[in-house]
Order: structure tokens, then C-alpha cells, then sequence
């Protein structure tokens, strides 16, 4: 008997401290994935190497009214969970801001303004980018003639309120796709075409391209799907041909954004020469029609013979009377 009250003894204080290791292992969790990172302030902006990759969150992260004016970047953006970063660059000349590994609860993904000034006095702001991605895509936006040994600001903030990890580089190097504004999904007419034939042509300017992507978004999505790499077919002559097309097929119903990107040796820049949206449609087949009229049909006919009926009872009533 007293072997099994002291093993009862042994045995609780291990309960009781697993139970407490465990609360301290999801409690850390919970703080980690909600905590609020420092340069949610723009007085502890996080200062960036060129060439370094940083990791972070939106989560938690709060916007200091102070500090922005969304008459400066007009419908570009709307301030929900803002953070600061800030470079230098060493040397004049291009730079790229490459954002990357996007998680978000949404799809929507999160919001960039590159600009100058005085940090939280924006009457000195100058913006010089001003990026809304509406995806999680892989993307890089390009800043041209940057100035040595002049302070750059960067205001991330999630799309829209949405919450999202990412990483973050600035970079002489792009990594990703060029990152631009979507075309308008609201005057795309829905069509129960199958097949999707994208038509482009190759402009002067990109005459060194190699190769195309097509890559193809269904709007609930999160990131592109690439469907094909093409290269850039030449004449006879040895000049690149001047026309271009891609047929994809769709199967199921939905909204697809489409883009096409050149690419281009000698580590250049990719460059986004099209995108459109595909609002693709099922339509009911005739004899489903027919079927679906049928029964329409028959529940109008239904619904009328009951106010008749309770018409001629309504009719008659004063009469049982």
C-alpha cells in the first residue's frame, strides 16, 4: 500500500510539470506567432544591408497616424498594419526590392512604399514607388537612380488588413517577377470558351529576349502557376520573329489572370509584357435547360392554382356566413 501512495506521489509532480511545459511551449508559440515587431515604430525602423534578407510579420503590427499620409499615395494603399525599413545604398544607380515566401490568411499578400524624407514628418515624404501586389507571388520592384549615401525609407503593410510573413532584400540583383497592378477584373465578359488563346508581340526594346513565361492565377489563388517556357523563335533571316501565341485549355470555372514575361540573358531584369483576365463559364446544357424551365414552369403553375384556390375560399366565405 505504501509502495502505491508514494508512486501516486512520483507520478503527479510529473503531470503537473509536463502540463506546465506544455502551457509554456504553446504560450511561447502564441507570442511568437502574435508578438508585434519592433519596427512597428518608425523610430526603431529596421536598417537593411544591401544584399541582406530579412524575415517578418504584419501580424500584431499597428500604423502610426503620425507618420503617413494617404494623400501621397492616393488609392495605392490604405494603412491597416504597417512597418519601417530603411537603406543606404553604397553606390549610385538601379536597386531592386525583392519581396518573397509570402503567408498569408489571405490571398491578397502585402503592400510596399519606397520614399524619402524625414522619418514621421511627411510633409518632407517623397514617394517613389508605391506597389499593391493583390497575390503572394515571388515579386521584385525596381528603383532607378538611387543616390549614394541617401536614406531610403520602406512602409510594408499587409493588403487590404490582411496578415502575412514575408522576406524582404534590397538587392542589385532581381529575384522573382516584376511586380505591377493588375487590370481591372469587373469589365471581363464571362465566356464558355474553353481555350484561352494569348496573342503578344516582342518590342524593340526587349529584342535580347530568350525566352517567354506564361503563367496563369486562378483569383481565389495565392501564388502564379507557370504553364509553359517558350523560347523566342527566329526567322530565317536570323532576326526573332515579331508575333507570338500560347492556347491553354481550361477545365475548371473561374476567374484567371494571365501574364506574360520575357526573359533575357546577362542577368537583365525580367519584364512583364502582358497580362489580361479570363472569366471562365460553364453553361447549362439544353436539355438541363429544358429541364430546370420545366420545373420553373411547374412551380409557377403550382403557385397560381393556390391563389386561385384561396381567392374562391376568400370568395366564399361571406357566404357560409
Amino acid at each position: 500500500m505504501r509502495g502505491i501512495e508514494e508512486a501516486k506521489f512520483r507520478f503527479w509532480p510529473r503531470v503537473g510539470r509536463a502540463h506546465l511545459c506544455c502551457f509554456s511551449l504553446l504560450s511561447s508559440h502564441f507570442l511568437t506567432a502574435t508578438a508585434q515587431v519592433p519596427n512597428d515604430d518608425i523610430a526603431q525602423r529596421r536598417v537593411l544591408r544591401i544584399g541582406e534578407q530579412v524575415t517578418s510579420t504584419t501580424t500584431g503590427c499597428t500604423v502610426q497616424w503620425a507618420c503617413v499620409d494617404e494623400k501621397l499615395t492616393g488609392k495605392c494603399i490604405t494603412y491597416h498594419n504597417d512597418q519601417w525599413f530603411e537603406f543606404t545604398p553604397p553606390t549610385a544607380g538601379r536597386y531592386y526590392v525583392n519581396i518573397g515566401g509570402q503567408r498569408c490568411r489571405d490571398t491578397r499578400g502585402v503592400q510596399l512604399v519606397v520614399l524619402t524624407g524625414t522619418p514621421c514628418q511627411p510633409a518632407t515624404y517623397h514617394i517613389l514607388s508605391c506597389t499593391s501586389l493583390g497575390s503572394q507571388d515571388d515579386v521584385f520592384v525596381t528603383l532607378d537612380s538611387l543616390q549614394a549615401g541617401q536614406p531610403y525609407l520602406l512602409d510594408v503593410d499587409g493588403y487590404l488588413k490582411d496578415f502575412c510573413e514575408f522576406s524582404l532584400a534590397v538587392s542589385t540583383q532581381p529575384k522573382g517577377q516584376p511586380a505591377a497592378a493588375e487590370p481591372s477584373l469587373s469589365s471581363v465578359a464571362p465566356s464558355d470558351t474553353r481555350a484561352v488563346t494569348l496573342q503578344w508581340a516582342l518590342p524593340d526594346s526587349l529584342a535580347g529576349a530568350s525566352q517567354f513565361q506564361v503563367l496563369r492565377r486562378e483569383a481565389a489563388q495565392f501564388r502564379s502557376q507557370e504553364l509553359a517556357t517558350l523560347d523566342v523563335s527566329r526567322t530565317t533571316y536570323g532576326t526573332n520573329s515579331r508575333d507570338f501565341s500560347y492556347t491553354d485549355t481550361l477545365t475548371v470555372p473561374g476567374r484567371y489572370l494571365y501574364q506574360i514575361v520575357a526573359k533575357t540573358p546577362n542577368n537583365a531584369p525580367p519584364a512583364l509584357l502582358q497580362q489580361q483576365w479570363v472569366a471562365y463559364v460553364q453553361r447549362m446544357p439544353n436539355a438541363a435547360k429544358k429541364q430546370a424551365a420545366a420545373k420553373r414552369d411547374a412551380r409557377l403553375t403550382e403557385q397560381w392554382q393556390r391563389r386561385q384556390h384561396q381567392s374562391r375560399l376568400k370568395h366564399l366565405s361571406p357566404t357560409r356566413k
